[in-house]
């Protein structure tokens, strides 16, 4: 499992920006793995079932932060893609501050797609596994969130 735990940790990162707040949920990935390893499915992959558990703890993370701070989920993404410029781990790259909070304004799912197919590099068939979402229903959702992008980026 440890084998994974790079890729999981920027997949949560890219979904709760924060350092420290990514190392939490991947903690807490872990101990979901491993808690419930008895239910793994052998005749699917490990990684996506890991990474599946890793996107539900984001998401769950995400949206008991928004509630306690009584904010809409959208909103407090885009303020945690605006602290990014504060985080020790941010290298400086004005590009990457606006992909980043391009990409926070889209809708969850889409933001989730099209991180794992622009920033992830995954085939549309293991995001189906890991988002138990049809190849064509998550091929519509990548383009409609690069044109939003696209959009964004150009005004």
């Amino acid at each position: 499992m440890t084998q994974y735990k790079e890729r999981l940790y920027w997949h949560i990162r890219k979904i709760v920006i924060s350092h420290d707040d990514a190392d939490d949920v991947l903690q807490n990935t872990f101990i979901k793995v491993y808690r419930n390893i008895d239910k793994f499915n052998a005749e699917s992959k490990l990684f996506s079932w890991m990474y599946r558990i890793a996107t539900n703890e984001s998401i769950t993370f995400i949206n008991k932060r928004a509630k306690s701070q009584n904010v809409d989920i959208s909103e407090l993404q885009y303020k945690l893609a605006e602290s990014l410029e504060a985080d020790v781990y941010y290298d400086g790259d004005e590009m990457q501050l606006k992909l980043q909070k391009a990409v926070a304004q889209l809708p969850q799912k889409q933001q989730l797609v099209f991180n794992m197919k622009y920033f992830d590099d995954m085939k549309y068939q293991d995001i189906s596994d890991v988002l138990e979402t049809s190849v064509g229903a998550l091929k519509a959702s990548y383009h409609h969130a690069v044109k939003k992008i696209e959009h964004i980026l150009t005004n």
